[in-house]
C-alpha cells in the first residue's frame, strides 16, 4: 500500500516572527507616528496661543509617545529577534537597558521639539527635563516590558502548539504506516493458505474428471487474479467477493460432490458495498474445512446479507455464513488462523466498528460479520 503523507510542519526559526514583533506592533508604530505628525503640523499652523491648556497637553503627550515609543518598539523587536533564543535569561535585562536608553534619548528629543514649537520656554528646558525624565523611564519600562513579556509568551505558545502538531502528525503517520504494514502482512499470509486448499481440490479431480479439472483450473486462475489485485486495496465490492465465494464453493464441490450444499441470498442492492477482500471466503472456507470435510453427510452452507436502516455512520452491513455443523468459539481461534487474520483486519480497517461474532441458532452455527456501511 502506498500512502500519501503531509510534509512535517516546521518549527519557528530565525526567519519567523520573533517576540515583540507583529502586525499589532507595526500598526501601533505607524498610528502614533502619523497622528503625532498631523497634530504637530496642525499645532504649528494654528499656534499654541489659540489652543486651550488641555489641547497643548495632548500635543505634549503625543510628542513624547512618538519620540520614546517608536524607537522602543523597534529596539525591543530587534533584541527579541536576535537574542531571545540565544540568551533567554539575559534578554529581559537587555530590553530594560534599551528602554532606559530610549526613554532618556526620547525625553531629550521631545524637549528640543517642544522648545522649538515654543511650548516650553528656553530657560525652562532643563527643569522640564528633570521632571519628565524619571516619569518617562518608569512608563517606558512598565509598558515596554509588559508588551515584550506578552509577545514572548505568545511566541512560545505558538511554538509549543506547532511542535505539538508536528509530533501528532508524525505519530499519526507512524500509526498509519504500522497499520498498513500489518494489513499487508495479514493479507499476504492469506494467499498461500487459500492457494494450497484449492490446489488440493484440483489434484483430487485430475484422475477422475480431467475436463472438470481444467474448468477448475480456470476458476483457480480467476481466484488468484482477484486475490493478487485485492492485496493493493483495503476494500472490494461485495459483488466481486461473492463471485469469489461461488468459484471457491464450486471448486470444493468438485471435490466433495453432494456433500457440499450451498445457497447465497444477498440482495443486489448491496453489490456495490465495500467489504474486506476474502472476508466471506474465509468464513465459507472455515465451514468447508471443519464441517463438510469432517462429516460423511457434508454440510449445508448459506450466505446471507443485509443492511440496517438509518443513514451515515449508523448504517451497518451484516453478512452471515450459516452451516449445520457443531459450532465453535472465537476464543479458541489461533491468531494465525484464517478467522484470526480476519479479526485482525477488521480491527485495522474499522476499529471497534468492525465485529465478528459466532452464535448458535436453530441447530445451526451463524458466523456474523458486521461493519459500518
Amino acid at each position: 500500500m502506498k500512502s500519501e503523507t503531509a510534509p512535517p510542519a516546521k518549527l519557528p526559526d530565525e526567519s519567523s516572527p520573533a517576540p515583540g514583533y507583529g502586525p499589532l506592533g507595526l500598526r501601533a508604530i505607524w498610528i502614533v507616528a502619523i497622528t503625532t505628525l498631523m497634530i504637530f503640523l496642525i499645532f504649528l499652523s494654528t499656534g499654541h496661543t489659540r489652543l486651550s491648556q488641555g489641547a497643548i497637553q495632548i500635543v505634549v503627550v503625543f510628542v513624547y509617545c512618538a519620540c520614546i515609543g517608536v524607537p522602543s518598539i523597534f529596539l525591543l523587536t530587534r533584541i527579541s529577534f536576535r537574542y531571545t533564543n540565544r540568551f533567554p535569561r539575559l534578554v529581559i535585562l537587555m530590553q530594560a537597558l534599551a528602554l532606559v536608553c530610549t526613554a532618556i534619548a526620547g525625553t531629550f528629543l521631545s524637549g528640543l521639539i517642544l522648545q522649538f514649537a515654543a511650548i516650553f520656554p528656553r530657560s525652562g528646558y532643563w527643569s522640564e527635563l528633570r521632571e519628565s525624565l524619571p516619569f518617562s523611564i518608569v512608563i517606558s519600562l512598565m509598558f515596554g516590558l509588559s508588551i515584550s513579556t506578552y509577545e514572548t509568551l505568545r511566541y512560545r505558545f505558538q511554538a509549543a502548539t506547532l511542535e505539538l502538531r508536528t509530533r501528532q502528525v508524525e505519530q499519526e503517520r507512524a500509526y498509519k504506516l504500522l497499520a498498513e504494514a500489518r494489513l499487508s502482512s495479514l493479507q499476504s499470509r492469506i494467499h498461500p493458505h487459500f492457494l494450497f486448499n484449492t490446489l488440493n481440490s484440483i489434484a483430487a479431480l485430475i484422475p477422475s474428471d480431467p475436463v472438470r479439472a481444467e474448468d477448475t483450473v480456470g476458476k483457480l486462475a480467476s481466484l488468484l487474479r482477484f486475490s493478487l489485485n485485492a492485496n493493493h486495496s483495503g476494500l472490494v465490492p461485495l459483488s466481486q467477493e461473492l463471485k469469489i465465494v461461488r468459484d471457491y464453493l464450486e471448486i470444493e464441490k468438485t471435490r466433495f460432490g453432494p456433500r457440499i450444499r450451498y445457497e447465497i441470498a444477498v440482495p443486489e442492492s448491496l453489490d456495490d458495498a465495500r467489504v474486506p477482500p476474502l472476508a466471506i471466503q474465509s468464513l465459507v472456507e472455515n465451514a468447508v474445512k471443519h464441517v463438510a470435510a469432517q462429516r460423511p453427510q457434508g454440510a449445508s452452507i448459506e450466505v446471507i446479507g443485509s443492511c440496517s436502516a438509518g443513514s451515515g455512520e449508523s448504517r451497518r452491513i451484516r453478512l452471515e455464513v450459516l452451516d449445520d455443523g457443531p459450532g465453535f468459539s472465537l476464543d479458541a481461534i489461533d491468531p494465525d488462523h484464517g478467522l484470526g487474520n480476519l479479526i485482525a483486519r477488521l480491527e485495522l480497517l474499522y476499529g471497534p466498528g468492525g465485529r465478528l461474532e459466532v452464535a448458535r441458532e436453530n441447530n445451526r452455527t451463524a458466523v456474523r460479520l458486521s461493519f459500518p456501511a
